[in-house]
């Protein structure tokens, strides 16, 4: 970005061309950076082409402006998992090396209905990225709200990656039925 003095208008447009070229999530710090304005305003831009329709999503890795090969692979399923904060990073690097990629979580609360947060996991460097984050940020997993309880959308190339995970993931106790 030049060092003009943007407008909000011109920044959330430059903003916006720049996550539709490039295929890596992009971070809140490193927009702010490039952008030259604080990592909230870049919350505030973000908000605003969403609602504006753009199909801007914020993921465990960054911001990333969804295309449709981008946001599904072939098969998918929803699954119900249950375990404890620990066992997290083991949960997600089973999925991550069946080749299965980890969309998201959500868990339903009783005052607020379903919450869901977008992960977009697909490899061990991700898994090791999220659980990394968690710890330094001291934050809370949304399943903590529901005593372990919480589902996963899981996508992959094939059906036989999608049944094989479930069968380990049931192996390991972490899969509801």
């Amino acid at each position: 970005m030049d060092r003009r003095k943007k407008t909000g208008e011109e920044r959330r447009q430059f903003i916006l061309d720049w996550l539709k070229k490039t295929t890596e999530p992009l971070t809140g710090q490193v927009i702010a950076e490039k952008t030259n304005v604080s990592r909230q305003i870049v919350v505030q831009d973000i908000s605003l082409l969403k609602a504006r329709n753009e199909p801007v999503m914020a993921t465990s890795q960054g911001y990333v402006y969804l295309t449709e090969q981008r946001s599904t692979l072939p098969f998918k399923k929803i699954i119900a998992c249950r375990h404890v904060p620990k066992d997290t990073e083991r949960e997600l690097l089973m999925m991550v090396d069946h080749g299965v990629t980890v969309r998201d979580v959500s868990v339903e609360h009783p005052i607020y209905g379903e919450l869901t947060a977008t992960l977009m996991i697909k490899n061990r460097r991700d898994v090791i990225d999220f659980i990394k984050r968690m710890d330094s940020t001291n934050a809370a997993y949304l399943s903590d709200l529901t005593e372990g309880v919480h589902l996963h959308t899981i996508e992959a190339d094939t059906e036989e990656q999608l049944s094989s995970l479930c069968q380990e993931l049931e192996q390991a106790g972490f899969l509801l039925k």
